[in-house]
């Protein structure tokens, strides 16, 4: 089992900036992706962006490839710590949602995250992000 908290969404006005957290616990010996996918209001959830285990390989929906940034800690080169982030900057009202981090232990993630949901096998509970116009 694994164990991912999130942490860092709050209330911000259009242009700002937030970053958020997610810390993993329980079965983090093991190499896994990450991923950052968000739920607004009475709309599907979507991917956010994902990083590899090594942290060497990212990949980012369209729409947030120039504003976020997605990193890892990292021991070393090969080896990752169990926190993930999301650097979101010139935030916009549409970015509004509830994000979530997802873990992803399938190996071929170990190297090129996957972008589909389904692919993830645990999640945390969620962090409310508000971005005021």
């Amino acid at each position: 089992q694994v164990q991912l908290v999130e942490s860092g969404g709050g209330l911000v006005q259009a242009g700002g900036s937030l970053r958020l957290s997610c810390a993993a616990s329980g079965r983090t010996f093991s190499k896994y992706a990450m991923g950052w996918f968000r739920q607004a209001p009475g709309k599907e959830r979507e991917f956010v962006a994902a990083i590899s285990w090594s942290g060497i390989n990212t990949v980012y929906a369209d729409s947030q490839k120039d504003r976020f940034t997605i990193s890892r800690d990292t021991i070393s080169r090969y080896n990752a710590k169990n926190t993930m982030y999301l650097q979101m900057n010139s935030l916009k009202p549409e970015d509004t949602a509830i994000y979530y981090c997802a873990a992803d232990f399938s190996p071929s993630a170990a190297i090129v995250p996957s972008t589909k949901g389904y692919d993830y096998d645990y999640w945390g509970q969620g962090t409310q992000v508000t971005v005021s116009s």
